[in-house]
């Protein structure tokens, strides 16, 4: 239960009053985050814990389900204020997926998965629903083992991970399932052209991270430990590939893919020490991986890395070379990095520390304040905010449960 001494506790939407509220802690910004039994919504001194639930990419809004007998209840919860939409009655039992740029259409499936949570258990035949407030507007039973992904800009397709083999998957390749037809098929390439048979790229490793680019027209998603992998490109020209980290670059509006290459050494070490994060102009996106001490600047224009610097090895991690979980916010000056038990800052004008600062537990997550004054550090069971010019504790927040600091809950 997301509910700090003295807060409101919001269950499943079911509001309680504690007796001691007015000692309960303010949060300057809605967050949204992550805790063990769901997402949850914190919001000055109130605090919501919603199970079985979706977000916007934009934090606006999350999608829920409930069980209703043998069906589901569904509907939408504005996080800005806490209104929820009228629920509506979905036949069998549902939980959500993903959710479109435009946060208006969901992809529901029978059992939970996640496209950047590991491979899902072997099956021939993957049910998904789609839905909106009013109710279902497609049903799909698609011959394979699918994970939605996202939807097309104009809501006719579904990308998806189709996992091979079906019944024993340990590799995947995305494709869109047409809506209208119910047939998935292969993406195009940058140049607008259909990808030829035996082309389509195949990957084993791990999706890190996937981040929406503020347009809403194109997701970048980070995945590592690709051994021997080819891209589309190579497979065409015939040229060998072996790649370790890349991002997976998907245009929504046009449904074409690209992978941009991150050099050695991204890709080498735990998959959980990468993280990602975009400008607030959307033109650029960083990777750092936090056990080499490397950053990487990548044009989304250009869709190349453009520049890169090595910190020095194992200084973002906070911890032993070894490991670290990597977090990362961006403005348009600076690049926080988070991981272990401090926080880095580095210019961006010439990528350097510029500052850093300890806090008291790990880092479960970093987002800025829309005026970029403030940066929240997730941590163990509780959520700290900081002048991020100079690191000064500004408040503390507890979070029981707490996994990761999502984002705002509410537009940046």
């Amino acid at each position: 239960m997301l509910a700090g001494t003295g807060a409101v506790a919001l269950v499943g939407c079911q509001p309680a009053r504690s007796p001691n509220s007015a000692r309960a802690v303010t949060i300057p910004d809605p967050l949204l985050v992550q805790v063990a039994n769901g997402l949850g919504v914190l919001r000055g001194a109130d605090r919501q814990t919603i199970p079985r639930s979706v977000a916007t990419a934009d934090g606006l809004a999350i999608y829920a389900t409930a069980p209703e007998g043998p069906d589901t209840a569904f509907w939408r919860i504005d996080t800005a204020t806490g209104r929820t939409s009228t629920r509506v009655k979905l036949p069998g039992r549902w939980v959500p997926q993903a959710v479109s740029a435009s946060g208006t259409t969901v992809a529901l499936t029978a059992n939970e998965v996640n496209v950047t949570a590991g491979r899902p258990d072997g099956r021939d035949v993957t049910p998904v629903l789609i839905a909106d407030v009013t109710g279902v507007r497609h049903r799909l039973e698609l011959r394979g083992n699918f994970v939605p992904e996202t939807f097309t800009e104009d809501l006719a397709g579904l990308f998806v991970l189709e996992w091979l083999p079906a019944t024993a998957p340990d590799h995947y390749r995305v494709r869109v399932v047409d809506l209208a037809t119910k047939a998935p098929g292969p993406l195009s390439t940058r140049a607008k052209a259909p990808i030829p048979p035996g082309a389509e790229e195949e990957m084993r490793g791990d999706g890190r991270q996937a981040v929406l680019a503020p347009d809403r027209t194109t997701l970048y998603t980070l995945y590592t430990h690709q051994p021997d992998h080819q891209h589309t490109r190579d497979l065409v020209s015939g040229r060998p590939g072996n790649v370790h980290a890349f991002v997976h670059t998907l245009n929504l509006t046009e449904r074409w893919a690209y992978c941009i290459d991150l050099p050695h050494p991204f890709g080498e070490a735990s998959a959980s020490g990468h993280a990602m994060a975009i400008s607030p102009d959307g033109g650029r996106l960083f990777v750092a991986d936090v056990t080499s001490g490397s950053v990487a600047e990548i044009s989304t224009e250009e869709l190349t890395v453009r520049r890169t610097a090595t910190l020095a090895k194992g200084v973002l991690a906070g911890a032993p070379p070894a490991g670290g979980t990597g977090h990362a916010a961006a403005d348009r000056e600076r690049l926080f990095i988070g991981a272990g038990t401090m926080v880095r800052t580095v210019n961006l004008a010439r990528p350097s520390l510029a500052t850093e600062w300890p806090v008291r537990e790990p880092v479960t997550g970093l987002v800025l304040s829309p005026d970029g004054k403030r940066l929240y550090v997730g941590q163990t069971d509780a959520v700290s905010w900081h002048d991020s010019a100079t690191g000064t504790e500004l408040g503390r927040a507890a979070v029981p449960g707490l996994v990761v600091v999502h984002g705002l809950a509410g537009p940046a």
